[in-house]
């Protein structure tokens, strides 16, 4: 479920970028008394996502504004499926248009694509996640999209859970040093998770008791090895360069956990139009 409050803000930010000197198109050629609808349509099959980000896109602009659902958040929608009504002053469903659909068809796009890789894993028990290459401002509304895909969230910022990295490790001189030095710091609650990117650093890893282990860009036959090293006692995520053409080779492997960046950085938004009618 999306913060209403947190999603406020990233909305008034996108409005003030779009109409902070106002539609003078709309204004010059619309009376602002006169009413009309408008019906917001996909123009491709795809997944739904968004629709509360719309309404209340258009209900910042004017809260008299009536919004419809046709369909839900998460829904399989079809090329012609309309998904919305909105009714009210026509000038300010027009000051609303582009901002809204930006929002739907973004939402809408990583929604679609998180779905197409949820379901070649679905009978397999992998999780499959997301990662923070996201937009910057739009991490929330991303992330939510990828659950409404059916895939997963790891963490949304670096407060979340400790995740040492090659640049971390470098900076303290090692993989046990740097676990050491987290243990000594963190509470308790906290697990730890490391990268690695060969099966020494992945014993390395293990012998420092590391929760969580990040396989980095490795090949299948590295990451087969590193499933029957770790025989159970870390959870297991593979990473790097995961598309949906591999990711099912990869998930019958064992692999606990599969981040892909892909679900948010290199989406296509869904074609959706708003048309008054």
């Amino acid at each position: 479920m999306l913060d209403k409050f947190l999603i406020k803000k990233i909305i008034e930010n996108a409005l003030a970028e779009d109409i902070s000197g106002g539609d003078i198109t709309s204004n010059y050629l619309i009376s602002e008394y006169k009413k009309g609808e408008g019906k917001i349509t996909v123009k491709e099959d795809g997944v739904i996502s968004g629709l509360d980000v719309v309404e209340m896109t258009f209900k910042t602009i004017d809260e008299n504004l009536a919004f419809k659902k046709l369909k839900k958040d998460g829904d399989i929608v079809k090329k012609g499926d309309d998904v919305a009504i909105i009714k009210g002053t026509l000038v300010n469903i027009l000051k609303g248009e582009r901002v809204a659909l930006n929002f739907l068809q973004r939402m809408s796009g990583i929604a679609s694509k998180s779905r197409r890789y949820a379901e070649k894993v679905k009978d397999l028990p992998v999780r499959v996640v997301d990662t923070r290459k996201t937009t910057p401002g739009l991490r929330l509304i991303e992330k939510y999209s990828v659950k409404v895909g059916g895939c997963f969230n790891h963490r949304y910022n670096l407060s979340d859970c400790v995740m040492i990295k090659d640049n971390h490790i470098k900076s303290v001189g090692g993989i046990k040093e740097a676990i050491k030095i987290t243990r000594e710091n963190v509470p308790h609650t906290i697990k730890i998770e490391v990268e690695v990117e060969s099966l020494r650093e992945l014993e390395e890893a293990l012998e420092a008791k590391a929760d969580i282990i990040m396989l980095d860009n490795m090949n299948i036959d590295c990451m087969k090895k590193a499933i029957e090293i770790n025989k159970g006692r870390a959870i297991l995520e593979a990473s790097g360069n995961i598309k949906e053409d591999n990711i099912r080779q990869i998930a019958e492997l064992g692999i606990d956990i599969i981040s892909v960046g892909d679900l948010t950085h290199s989406i296509k938004s869904l074609d959706i139009s708003l048309n008054i009618i």
